[in-house]
């Protein structure tokens, strides 16, 4: 009924008067699924032709009610989707949030610090439930880039909480440092480019990488020279922040759709493949969350100005850019001749139209081209 409202909707003017009319076929899905047989069969008896219409109260309630039937089947679908596409709204909203504050700077700093106590956590809690101490030596060294803090004596005689906390009060403190190193270091170039083109150039441009991958920060000229460069640690958390959420939460996404496909089998068990998918997006989550602190707390120990590129860019305003792209094709130097020359070589050869051969010969001898001039 839904839908014939729509084609009314569809098929009449709004506000004109008018009225409606609906044909159906007994071999209709609608009739074919829904519908009784022994209406075909009594129609069939009573000696009705094929093609004549049909219109009975018997054959009109019988359509209803598969019209009513295919209703509830498709509003049980719609249900159940919302409480399957629940389950990824609240992850949504948790993932959304922590990319707020990214982006706006809302508790980012202290996004951070939790970020790098739960890393802390999920390292010693892996090593420190065997008295493993050499995976614990291991990762600190691999993802925090600090050396080993306790003694493997210690290690086995403190308690986890004592060594989560002298490991994440040792990773702030270094944290700490190498801001610190990072901003002196830059901020000579960064006052020497505000002193003698900060008429021209608003922002700067400086890459940072952790030996893997390398990520260009964006930080504003001026401000950067007030604060005595301390927002290039802000840029560099914010950029890292955003970028990493953005790819481990692509890769969740689609391993949210396989899980999705893969628990609608539960049903052959006699299970609810809805309560097995809550259970497991949870675990998904959990993982996914402490793989993305992992990475950008890792990338922020580790990265430092990029020395293979160079070292601090400036960034031209909107306008300027602008202005560049509608400049004429000529008055930009080409930087490669030879490139040039070769582009020139690669475009195709035009030749004549080709004279088929029974065609007239274009000499004017009435002749055709086969026995003229391309005999």
């Amino acid at each position: 009924r839904r839908v014939d409202r729509q084609l009314r909707g569809r098929a009449g003017r709004q506000g004109d008067p008018g009225s409606s009319q609906f044909f159906v076929s007994l071999e209709d899905k609608l009739m074919r699924l829904f519908g009784s047989e022994r209406i075909a069969k009594l129609m069939d008896r009573m000696g009705l032709e094929e093609g004549e219409v049909i219109s009975h109260s018997m054959v009109n309630k019988s359509i209803e009610r598969a019209q009513k039937k295919v209703e509830e089947n498709n509003f049980g679908t719609r249900k159940r989707l919302l409480e399957y596409d629940d389950v990824m709204n609240k992850q949504r909203e948790i993932i959304y949030a922590k990319r707020r504050h990214a982006l706006f700077g809302e508790r980012l700093s202290l996004d951070v610090s939790n970020m790098v106590y739960d890393t802390c956590f999920n390292i010693v809690n892996k090593s420190h439930e065997f008295k493993d101490f050499d995976s614990y030596s291991q990762d600190i060294m691999r993802i925090l880039t600090i050396r080993t803090l306790v003694s493997e004596e210690e290690f086995k005689s403190k308690t986890e909480d004592e060594i989560v906390d002298i490991t994440f009060e040792k990773c702030l403190e270094n944290y700490k440092l190498k801001s610190s190193n990072i901003a002196s270091s830059v901020l000579p170039q960064i006052k020497n480019v505000f002193k003698t083109q900060s008429a021209t150039y608003k922002n700067i441009v400086i890459p940072f990488t952790d030996g893997i991958k390398t990520l260009q920060v964006t930080a504003d000229l001026e401000e950067s020279v007030k604060s005595e460069g301390n927002n290039i640690s802000t840029a560099i958390e914010k950029g890292v922040t955003l970028a990493i959420i953005d790819d481990f939460w692509k890769e969740h996404l689609r391993e949210m759709d396989d899980l999705k496909q893969s628990v609608q089998n539960a049903v052959y068990e006699q299970k609810d493949p809805l309560l097995i998918y809550k259970f497991e997006a949870i675990d998904l989550f959990k993982f996914l969350m402490s793989k993305i602190n992992k990475d950008i707390v890792s990338f922020l120990l580790k990265a430092g100005i990029d020395s293979g590129a160079n070292n601090i860019k400036e960034e031209k305003p909107i306008s300027e850019e602008t202005n560049l792209q509608t400049s004429r094709a000529s008055d930009i130097p080409d930087a490669n001749p030879n490139q040039s020359r070769q582009k020139q070589k690669a475009q195709p050869i035009r030749t004549e139209k080709k004279i088929e051969r029974n065609a007239p010969c274009p000499c004017g001898s009435g002749k055709k081209y086969k026995k003229c001039h391309g005999k």
